[in-house]
């Protein structure tokens, strides 16, 4: 499976249904699990994003589909960073000529 952090901001739409949220993310859940994406971990934060979601994907297509139409539903503008575990990075660096 692919990582992925998505970084996301609520929209005036997303901020003026904020209690809508826990619901939306619930569908979202649904939606995306065909797909074989999981919302790994989802946080609240404070300052320059209001929410962090770890996100697997069985690879870097999928993730865009599913992102796209989480987006497409007008609550978040994101930023999504594909991302390497630990495990996966310690990988790469052992097999470094």
């Amino acid at each position: 499976m692919a990582t992925f952090i998505m970084l996301g901001n609520y929209t005036a739409q997303g901020i003026a249904n904020i209690k809508d949220s826990p619901s939306r993310l619930d569908a979202a859940r649904e939606q995306l699990a065909p797909l074989g994406v999981e919302l790994k971990d989802v946080y609240l934060t404070m300052g320059e994003y209001d929410l962090v979601v770890v996100v697997e994907a069985p690879d870097n297509a999928t993730a865009v589909k599913a992102l796209l139409a989480v987006g497409a539903q007008g609550n978040l503008t994101t930023t999504t960073l594909a991302a390497l575990t630990e495990h996966q990075f310690r990988n790469l660096i052992s097999e470094m000529e």
